[in-house]
C-alpha cells in the first residue's frame, strides 16, 4: 500500500508493519519531524525537570498500538543476529530489559520513519559491523582518558602479546 517493503526491518513481520500503518496512516506529512512521530507514540523520555533538578525521565504513558508494536519488534531482536539485536543487547546488559526494549523501539520508530519519508530500503550491516564499531568507540574513549590523566596507551589485542 505504501510502496515501501517495511519488512526488510529487523523484528518487523507483516502484521506487525500492518498494526503500525493502520494507527499512523498512509501521510507521513502529519509529523514533521521525526523527533515528533517518536514523541506521539510515547518512546521518547519525558523529562520532568524542576528547579535545575530532574526529577523524572519515565516514557509518557500511552495507549497506541503502533508503540506496542515497535516494542514487540523490539523484544524479538533478543537472539537476532542483525545490528539493532546486538544494540539490544548491550542496552539491556546495562539496562534492564524494559528499558531496552524500549530504546530499541525509539530506535525502530526512527528508522521506520526514515523510510516512511524517503522510500529508501533498509541497509543491515549486521552485527560484527556494529560490535566492531562499539569496539572501536571503546577503545578511543579509553586512550583520550589516558591521555586526559598524562598516560599514554599503546592498546593491543591479547592474542598478538608476546609473554
Amino acid at each position: 500500500m505504501s510502496g515501501i517493503e517495511f519488512t526488510q526491518i529487523p523484528g518487523f513481520d507483516a502484521l506487525t508493519v500492518q498494526t503500525i500503518v493502520s494507527e499512523v496512516g498512509l501521510d507521513p506529512a502529519k509529523f514533521p519531524t521525526e523527533k515528533r512521530f517518536v514523541s506521539w507514540l510515547g518512546l521518547c523520555p519525558n523529562n520532568r525537570i524542576t528547579g535545575g533538578e530532574v526529577k523524572s525521565t519515565k516514557t509518557r504513558k500511552t495507549v497506541n498500538r503502533a508503540a506496542n508494536a515497535f516494542r514487540m519488534g523490539a523484544q524479538t531482536l533478543a537472539n537476532s543476529n542483525a545490528a539493532l539485536g546486538g544494540f539490544y543487547r548491550r542496552i539491556r546488559s546495562r539496562l534492564g530489559s524494559p528499558k531496552a526494549i524500549t530504546a530499541t523501539a525509539h530506535k525502530l520508530a526512527r528508522i521506520f520513519y526514515r523510510m516512511w519519508t524517503t522510500g529508501q530500503a533498509y541497509l543491515d550491516l549486521g552485527k560484527d559491523y556494529y560490535e566492531n564499531r562499539y569496539k572501536e568507540r571503546m577503545l578511543r574513549n579509553i586512550t583520550k582518558r589516558a591521555r586526559e590523566l598524562g598516560y599514554e596507551a599503546a592498546l593491543q589485542p591479547i592474542e598478538q602479546r608476546v609473554a
